[in-house]
């Protein structure tokens, strides 16, 4: 079973093919894993039954020479798609019996591509946060160290890659919410431009910064995945009309890096980095120079307000956003004494204290007299921060960074002091705020109170430069060597 589990999502498809292993094993493995490994808190629904049925289809499809190019490949859903007939609850009390009677687009796509559903899995709630302690069904455990959070919000998406409970996850990025978990538990995870991908079906958090993305443990496999779910969607007017290209097949052209432009933010190399994130950065960088990259340093002034212009930004989208949640037409419904009453026992019994406190700073931000003092403001920062990027990308093809400031934490440990946790998206927030893809792949390992923790190197590039960012991360897969964490038994 292990053997079946540790291959890739490209390694598992080739052996369909091959006839070696069919659908149904795999799932049954996966699944297995799932139940045996529940104690991580990583998924929130086991589709066991819906699973198998989907992957019997799979196996009979290959037979009759039918079937799309993810046929029969066990993956998990973050909980904030919303998915036909099966419970989708974005990890808040206030969807817990919430059943949509409509698939999302992304979601959509990777089952007519032929994918199989084997879970519904953990996050923060709403998306709101940077270490998966917000769900409002219990935090998502690390496979590195159980101690330690998986990161957010995706963390029950990367925690499930990283502990080969499925092939390739979707994940969700507004602030760093793919790629942060992604550096935490030593998996890869892309997050494409704005529009890339289809926001259709997607609980909302802040419209103008979410955007769906891919956990795997390959760059190939994210590549795979990705381009299955990209492409133009009629009912997001954000997705952008643009032809998807063949990132798979571009990743087998080997990349020149004799010449490839990097460039380095001096902004993003600062107090507050750990000294062991920053070597293991920087180690990675000397590897491209070695092998004939330019390293050019760049400069990203406005990144130090990146930080406060996003809590205003985003807070303020959820604020609007979060206003359905009411008790009147789905979800949670606590009755009062009248009306306001029901609003108001029902949202205070359905949200927890981190999606409340975003809530209450989005409305204060968007209050008359206050508009202009924040909201405005922040909006012009974020301008300015797109500005930053577009004129670094006059000069390098990709800019790299540390993905998160620190390794993983320990649980518990940052939960009293949410600025603290604001700041571990630090170095996420920029390119989410200027709409960039961006990009996470395992860059080392360290030692920290007994354990071996993974960390991040982080890859951005220009609007609508997945295939570059794709190319550059497989180049540094190629030559890290980096190993994967063992399969725990």
């Amino acid at each position: 079973m292990s053997n079946l589990l540790t291959l890739t999502a490209t390694q598992a498809l080739a052996a369909m093919a091959k006839g070696e292993v069919s659908s149904v094993e795999l799932t049954q493995a996966a699944l297995a894993r799932m139940e045996a490994r529940k104690h991580l808190g990583a998924s929130l629904l086991i589709t066991s039954q819906h699973a198998l049925q989907q992957a019997e289809a799979a196996d009979k499809a290959r037979k009759a020479g039918a079937g799309g190019p993810l046929l029969g490949l066990p993956i998990g859903i973050k909980d904030l798609y919303c998915t036909n007939g099966i419970r989708t609850t974005a990890a808040s009390r206030i969807l817990e019996n919430f059943t949509p009677a409509y698939e999302s687009t992304v979601t959509q796509k990777l089952w007519d591509a032929g994918a199989i559903n084997l879970a519904k899995l953990n996050m923060d709630e709403f998306a709101m946060g940077g270490s998966n302690e917000n769900s409002a069904f219990g935090p998502v455990k690390n496979p590195w160290d159980e101690l330690r959070i998986s990161g957010g919000s995706s963390g029950g998406s990367a925690a499930a890659v990283a502990d080969y409970q499925c092939f390739a996850a979707t994940g969700s990025d507004t602030g760093g919410s793919i790629r942060q978990p992604a550096a935490m538990c030593g998996v890869v995870g892309i997050k494409p431009t704005y529009g890339r991908c289809s926001r259709w079906g997607m609980v909302a958090f802040a419209s103008s910064l979410d955007q769906a993305g891919i956990f795997a443990r390959s760059v190939e496999d994210t590549a795979l995945l990705l381009q299955t779910i990209a492409g133009h969607d009629e009912k997001d007017s954000t997705s952008a009309p643009l032809e998807v290209p063949n990132w798979v097949e571009e990743l087998q052209k080997p990349l020149t890096l004799k010449g490839l432009k990097i460039g380095l933010p001096k902004e993003y190399f600062v107090e507050g980095l750990d000294a062991r994130v920053k070597q293991a950065v920087m180690n990675a960088v000397k590897k491209f120079e070695a092998q004939g990259a330019e390293i050019i340093e760049v400069s990203l002034p406005t990144t130090e307000y990146a930080v406060a212009a996003y809590y205003i930004v985003a807070p303020a989208e959820a604020a609007s956003n979060l206003a359905r949640y009411d008790g009147m037409r789905y979800g949670l419904r606590v009755e009062g004494n009248g009306l306001v009453d029901t609003y108001t026992k029902t949202r205070t019994a359905g949200f927890g204290a981190e999606v409340k406190r975003r809530i209450m700073v989005g409305n204060y931000v968007l209050s008359s007299g206050y508009y202009d003092a924040y909201y405005t403001k922040a909006m012009q920062a974020r301008t300015l921060i797109a500005n930053d990027f577009a004129a670094a990308f006059k000069k390098v093809d990709v800019i790299m960074a540390p993905t998160a400031p620190t390794p993983a934490f320990k649980i518990g440990e940052k939960s009293a002091d949410p600025v603290a946790m604001y700041l571990g998206d630090a170095f996420t927030i920029p390119a989410s705020l200027a709409g960039l893809p961006g990009i996470s792949v395992p860059a080392a390992t360290v030692e920290e109170g007994g354990s071996t923790l993974p960390v991040g190197l982080q890859i951005i590039g220009n609007h609508w430069q997945e295939g570059k960012i794709l190319q550059v991360a497989h180049a540094w897969q190629t030559m890290s060597g980096f190993t994967p964490l063992a399969i725990k038994e």
